[in-house]
């Protein structure tokens, strides 16, 4: 298979701007000729489907929830970069570019990084138009906050709710098409397979989660923008609805996976308190700017963390990285934080927990400005563990995030499927092996109001492709095969629910395949998940009946989908035996326990082709070459 990124010749500060001006256009007569189905309402798919109509095109829009305002995006709280450099501490699109390249550990393009930090400054442009009610100054500027990986402050935010605020102002957007008949939006539809006529994307089969009923749809081109697959880890930030269904199946209709192994650990959420939870809940970086995280100085300490005095309390990320402090990157803090719990200084009941400590704070800028900088996070996290974080700190730990790993698309963002494109998290290009904090809003935004509207044009300018409809056959053979997938599982009749095989799925994933990697744990999870997917098929029970609302089948789907899917993720661990980012091999690792990369063997993108379930993914590669950011050792020291 032929990995060609696409990427424009010429200087790196020119590429998009020469790419743009050499795409084919489509005239805007003949936009309205077109139909795209955009899969996902989330910052990508709002954006992307709001823009391509607003050009002149007709978007299906699927959601996955009763609302587009219900999308995970709402869930983003510390901000969106962007290199305006309104603070004059010395930021420009260049630096955001080597921040971003440097914090992915040089396991991302170039291009794709440097067309992201320039397209950065417009989309800030394009929200306050909408209305974002971002953070002012006192004299009306934009405000911005420092995040980890960054020593520029360069985030814009709206308190602890950005992803809210830049979501409604795309949904708002979204509407607008919606009411003048450009947009079609159908609620509450969940995608189940990808529809191939002449080997291009041409529609979707998706389950109606309101009746039960299937539903096809046709386009011109498909657009997943489905966010990231966590969730297969059980326990993460992410919504209960988020998943791998819709980037997995048309990764078994063609189209790679890549680097699936790479997942965000991020460090500050609320940690475990037993088998009762869901989910987590994160608690945003943003914290960190003027939180201070500490443990206890000796093992053992009974003392409340307001009775340790100065001199028995270990500020262990100042101390280690004095140069970025609490604001190192996240797959940084994780492992610090993994690290001091290991060694017994852990706090709270379960000793997986560190504080992070606002007392100093209070007393430099007095509680009201606290208040009116993360009033609604504090609120969070004492309706959740009945503690008051202005009183004494909040205990947190490291818990899965965020996905850099998705299906491979080319400088177009176009999957190895031609016609089928895929935004925001749900793609793999932009982040490496580590997000950097308040990127993947911009990447989701980036994506969806800059880049595919563009590229899309490209692609249907060259025309060729044959008027389909959902009589045609190869709809009929997708619905026919979700539909006996479906009927496959109510068959079944098991004791063990679906809940319960997650969570032993999970379970697994996050102590094999976790914050810390091995070769002896990676093989042990390649040896439990198959018969973990056995149990599923044999002794799963799924009530009710498909032509219903029915959860249960829902939920049933999904994690068929992940019993599948992480055996590649693992794979992937196993085969990149190198630490890089958030994915720590802890045989490959420096005498002071950062990561350590083998750039002499692993500086490319895994990209995984699907060969069937249980049979081993054949490997492509994509090289990755640096000519502006050289690879070295990463330090924040």
């Amino acid at each position: 298979m032929n990995l060609d990124a696409k990427i424009p010749d010429g200087p790196i500060e020119k590429k998009w701007d020469n790419h743009r001006f050499e795409l084919k256009l489509v005239n805007p007569a003949n936009k309205r000729k077109y139909t795209i189905v955009v899969v996902g309402t989330g910052l990508a798919g709002a954006s992307a489907a709001a823009s391509l109509a607003e050009l002149g095109y007709n978007v299906i829009s699927l959601c996955i929830q009763d609302s587009p305002r219900r999308a995970h995006s709402i869930a983003a709280q510390g901000g969106i970069n962007a290199a305006k450099n309104y603070a004059n501490d010395g930021d420009s699109i260049w630096r955001l570019f080597y921040d971003t390249v440097k914090g992915g550990d040089y396991r991302a393009r170039e291009a794709n990084v440097y067309r992201l930090a320039q397209v950065s400054n417009a989309i800030i442009d394009q929200c306050v138009a909408q209305g974002v009610p971002f953070a002012r100054e006192y004299g009306g500027t934009l405000s911005n906050r420092s995040f980890g990986g960054a020593q520029v402050s360069r985030t814009f935010y709206a308190r602890g709710q950005t992803g809210q605020q830049l979501l409604l102002g795309a949904y708002g957007s979204l509407m607008r098409q919606v009411s003048l008949g450009k947009v079609k939006l159908f609620p509450r539809r969940e995608m189940l397979d990808l529809v191939l006529v002449d080997g291009h994307a041409r529609g979707v089969v998706a389950r109606n989660l309101t009746t039960g009923a299937m539903e096809r749809y046709t386009g011109d081109a498909v657009v997943l923008c489905t966010g990231g697959y966590g969730n297969v880890f059980y326990l993460s930030t992410n919504a209960n609805a988020c998943n791998v269904t819709a980037a997995y199946r048309a990764h078994k209709r063609g189209a790679l996976f890549a680097n699936p192994c790479f997942t965000q650990i991020h460090p500050t959420c609320i940690p475990v308190t037993g088998d009762h939870q869901s989910k987590l809940t994160l608690m945003s970086e943003s914290l960190r700017n003027d939180g201070r995280v500490w443990v206890p100085l000796k093992k053992g300490e009974t003392r409340a963390a307001r009775d340790v005095p100065e001199t028995d309390r270990d500020y262990y990320l100042e101390r280690r990285y004095p140069s970025f402090g609490n604001l190192v990157p996240r797959d940084v803090a994780s492992r610090a934080a993994k690290a001091i719990c290991d060694e017994g200084r852990g706090v709270g009941a379960s000793g997986r927990a560190v504080y992070l400590d606002f007392s100093d704070a209070i007393r430099r800028l007095g509680v009201e400005a606290i208040r009116e900088k993360y009033g609604n996070l504090f609120d969070m996290y004492e309706r959740i563990t009945d503690e008051d974080p202005y009183r004494q700190p909040m205990r947190i730990y490291p818990a899965v995030h965020y996905t850099m790993g998705g299906l491979w698309v080319d400088y177009d963002l176009m999957t190895t499927i031609p016609g089928l494109y895929c935004l925001g998290e749900a793609n793999f290009s932009d982040h490496g092996a580590n997000r950097l904090g308040a990127s993947a809003l911009m990447q989701g935004l980036a994506d969806g109001y800059f880049i595919l509207p563009y590229t899309i044009g490209g692609y249907l300018a060259k025309g060729g492709l044959a008027k389909v409809d959902t009589n045609h056959a190869s709809f009929a053979d997708a619905e026919r095969e979700s539909t006996q997938r479906i009927e496959k599982m109510l068959s079944v009749k098991g004791k063990r629910t679906v809940e319960q095989i997650h969570r032993d799925l999970g379970m697994s994933l996050w102590d094999l395949c976790g914050m810390g990697r091995n070769k002896a744990g990676l093989e042990e999870a390649l040896a439990r998940i198959p018969k973990l997917r056995e149990e599923f098929w044999t002794n799963v029970t799924v009530t009710g009946t498909p032509g219903e609302f029915n959860q249960v089948i829902e939920k049933a789907g999904r994690v068929a989908d992940y019993l599948e899917f992480a055996e590649t993720m693992v794979l992937d661990a196993l085969t990149r035996s190198e630490s890089c980012g958030g994915h720590f091999r802890e045989e490959s690792q420096t005498p002071d326990g950062e990561a350590l990369r083998d750039d002499a063997n692993f500086s490319h993108a895994a990209c995984w082709e699907f060969k069937g379930v249980g049979v081993p993914p054949a490997l492509h590669k994509e090289p990755l070459t640096f000519e502006h950011v050289k690879p070295s050792q990463r330090s924040y020291k």
